[in-house]
């Protein structure tokens, strides 16, 4: 199976010029990066800060293994009396892919984690933004081939954000078709 980043040379830039009739091979659209999200802010809610950072490293070690980088600790910007979250508080991770890991990142996503997560069906059209940005969220992290699930401590939910170039939405869905993603028609 040829990688994702030579079909997109060899088969979706033809394809998309053909389509929309774009000028050269730098006009057509294309993966910017890739966001993946993980939010514990429900996990550590009323714990001890022991617990707390047992449970955010865990989430961490694990985001860093689907997704082939360290990832950032993201902290709240406000305080929530609501949720139990003070201004500054450890509330999740996320990592942007660029590049190769990206590509390698989505191949798995494509391939071996949307099939795999339970009670999928495609990927809803309208999941894709004005811009042409998907955004998709997956409810157990286990899915992805790196975590083993009977050695996972927490099950968590991600979401990723697949950022394109597009200008308009039809342009993006149509990109992310001719890559593979499995969108209902």
């Amino acid at each position: 199976m040829a990688n994702l980043k030579e079909k997109y040379k060899k088969e979706v830039i033809p394809k998309m010029r053909e389509r929309f009739g774009y000028r050269n091979n730098l006009a057509v659209p294309r993966v910017a990066k890739v966001v993946v999200n993980a939010g514990f802010g429900k996990q550590i809610a009323g714990k001890t800060s022991e617990e707390k950072r047992k449970i955010s490293d865990s989430i961490l070690e694990d985001l860093a293994l689907i997704c082939a980088q360290k990832p950032i600790l993201t902290t709240a910007k406000k305080a929530i009396s609501g949720f139990k979250i003070r201004k500054g508080m450890p509330i999740g991770g996320a990592c942007v892919l660029r590049k190769n890991k990206m590509y390698d990142f989505l191949e798995r996503l494509i391939h071996i984690a949307l099939p795999r997560s339970r009670d999928f069906k495609g990927i809803d059209p309208k999941s894709v933004d004005g811009s042409g940005n998907l955004t998709i969220g997956i409810k157990e992290h286990i899915v992805f081939p790196e975590i083993s699930p009977e050695r996972a401590k927490q099950i968590f939910g991600l979401e990723i954000t697949i950022v394109t170039t597009a200008k308009a939405r039809e342009e993006g869905l149509e990109l992310l078709k001719l890559l593979g993603f499995p969108i209902k028609s």
